[in-house]
């Protein structure tokens, strides 16, 4: 069953990258948290910096994040002054209720510890705007 899932998530446009960067020629820029602690961890660091960091709450059931997942890899690699960071709501309910997350695939934008603003839905070329407005802000 592994090999079904390695395969539609090529042709879906996603190499398991996130999870696992070494498994890929290209290195992965988008970070995954499967811990809790590690997540908070990262979190109060992302705190003392106003680089942008885009949130993308999914699951792995959900088809408009398969979606997203290619678009959300090319924008990591486009605008490489952002953290780009992808949470398993089903792994870390705790995290996605913590930012009030009630419909996936979300992103929340984050700066400075707080939520600058956020997409819901999969909204590619508003997802992309927003991105690149609050950079540079």
């Amino acid at each position: 069953m592994g090999s079904f899932w390695s395969s539609l998530s090529s042709m879906l446009g996603g190499s398991g990258s996130e999870t696992n960067p070494e498994s890929s020629s290209e290195p992965s820029r988008t970070m995954s948290f499967h811990s809790s602690a590690r997540w908070q961890s990262h979190f109060n660091d992302a705190k003392q910096t106003s680089q942008l960091m885009v949130i993308d709450f999914a699951a792995s059931w959900c088809g408009p994040c398969k979606m997203m997942e290619p678009a959300f890899r090319a924008m990591s690699h486009k605008f490489s002054d952002v953290q780009f960071v992808r949470i398993d709501v089903d792994e870390l309910s705790d995290v996605a209720q913590e930012f009030g997350v009630q419909a996936m695939p979300t992103f929340v934008l984050v700066k400075n510890g707080k939520e600058v603003d956020r997409v819901v839905g999969a909204k590619k070329d508003e997802l992309e705007k927003k991105i690149d407005k609050l950079r540079v802000s």
